[in-house]
């Protein structure tokens, strides 16, 4: 599936708000869909690189010999998930950043078609 395809895809998950596939290398996003005016999701894309690479940190110092599936951020009316993809799919650099209506979001749903669409993503 394509960039373009999976974002597409992500943003049928109920409660979809946005969505981007980012580089956490270089904190830019390879493509993003929905957000507007109120929300920049290059600005939260490119913020949430510091998530990714703080947590990349901490489980270095820990030496936690382990891998990041997701990162779940909530918020009063959000959920924001990040979901790493595995270094398989292409670049080991790369995460889907999607951000939730908290009220309309079913958070396990999400997760599990994030999980698919990383399956089915070639980049």
């Amino acid at each position: 599936m394509s960039i373009e395809l999976a974002l597409k895809e992500a943003m049928t998950i109920p409660g979809a708000l946005g969505v981007a596939l980012v580089d956490y290398d270089s904190g830019m996003s390879l493509g993003t869909m929905g957000g507007g005016d109120w929300f920049n999701l290059e600005i939260a894309a490119a913020g949430n690189t510091e998530v990714v690479r703080a947590k990349l940190r901490v489980m270095s110092s820990l030496a936690l010999n382990d891998t990041i599936e997701d990162i779940l951020i909530t918020l009063a009316r959000q959920y924001h998930l990040i979901r790493l993809l595995a270094p398989a799919k292409g670049s080991p650099t790369l995460f889907l950043y999607l951000v939730l209506d908290r009220e309309r979001a079913n958070l396990a749903l999400a997760r599990h078609h994030l999980k698919r669409i990383e399956t089915d993503l070639t980049v």
